[in-house]
């Protein structure tokens, strides 16, 4: 896991300077909404590093944003797994478990087989239209290399098929899981994984849905949570 960290810890210079693209996600709207990308995108690409211990304080100063927006972002992180609230003590960037991520893929992929199933079925002609754009975008980042771009896509296309599929139990599950299984592929896919192939499994979920193609998105999807399978396995040896 050291030299995982560390060969991720690396490539941050080379990703700040793609720091500018942004994917086609739904606009920001609240200052908590702006707070929790910034944070959320810092936990998961190690410029906060797992084990860090962090503060309200600290963490609004770099943010340049009011400690409220970033209290609510930092409970909102803290449901989703990737931080830890202690009272009078602190707030700490959880640790990477790898025994976590392999049974947290037990149960993304029933959930995230019916939420591809459910966007096609449910999915309006704009949300189509976005997941299309963000097949293209995806794909587009992994020719150029750009970790930062994908993974921000990544997060646009989770959060996308999310709003498609309608199920707000099924979101509630994910929510819990996505930064997660983010974070773990960010630290490992440079040693054992081929984001080329990664963008192209998530743009066929994308395209299946955009053509509201039930069964093509969950045969789609389970594709897609095979791939990430054993890349995790491989993480491991």
């Amino acid at each position: 896991m050291g030299a995982c960290l560390e060969q991720a810890r690396t490539n941050r210079a080379k990703s700040a300077r793609r720091a500018s693209r942004r994917p086609p996600e739904a606009p920001e709207t609240s200052l908590t909404d702006r707070a929790w990308r910034a944070l959320e995108e810092e936990i998961v690409t190690l410029r906060i590093a797992p084990g860090s211990i962090v503060s309200e304080a600290g963490l609004s100063a770099r943010l340049g944003l009011g400690r409220t927006p970033v209290r609510e972002a930092l409970q909102r992180l803290a449901t989703e797994g990737l931080v830890q609230i202690l009272p009078r003590r602190g707030i700490i960037v959880t640790e990477i478990d790898v025994a976590a991520q392999l049974r947290l893929l037990e149960v993304r992929r029933e959930i995230e087989r019916l939420l591809a199933r459910s966007a096609a079925h449910r999915g309006t002609p704009m949300l189509r239209d976005r997941f299309d754009a963000i097949a293209d975008e995806m794909e587009t980042a992994a020719r150029r290399e750009d970790d930062v771009g994908f993974m921000r896509l990544d997060r646009a296309f989770n959060l996308l098929l999310l709003e498609a599929a309608g199920n707000e139990f099924a979101t509630a599950s994910m929510r819990v899981m996505n930064g997660l299984a983010r974070r773990f592929w960010y630290v490992h896919y440079r040693l054992v994984a081929d984001m080329p192939l990664a963008a192209r499994l998530h743009a066929r979920v994308a395209r299946a849905i955009a053509k509201g193609d039930p069964a093509a998105a969950a045969a789609a999807s389970d594709r897609l949570i095979d791939y990430i399978q054993d890349f995790s396995r491989k993480s491991i040896g």
